[in-house]
């Protein structure tokens, strides 16, 4: 368990780091994001985008565990 968190841990603060470049990929601006903006505030749920993640991340998963 220890081991688990310290790599969560890790990965986060890599990709917290990382963050100026992955923002320039695009992800969270894709076409079918939902995004609601009214005078008193906004929604916005990136549905396209959690996707892509997920596939993404089952990808490598994947081949990790080969």
């Amino acid at each position: 368990m220890q081991r688990a968190l310290i790599i969560i841990g890790a990965t986060l603060i890599v990709i917290g780091v990382a963050w100026p470049w992955i923002a320039r990929l695009g992800l969270g601006r894709l076409p079918g994001d939902i995004r609601i903006e009214t005078e008193s505030g906004g929604f916005y749920f990136p549905i396209v985008t959690c996707l892509i993640i997920s596939v993404v991340l089952s990808l490598v998963l994947w081949f990790l565990r080969r």
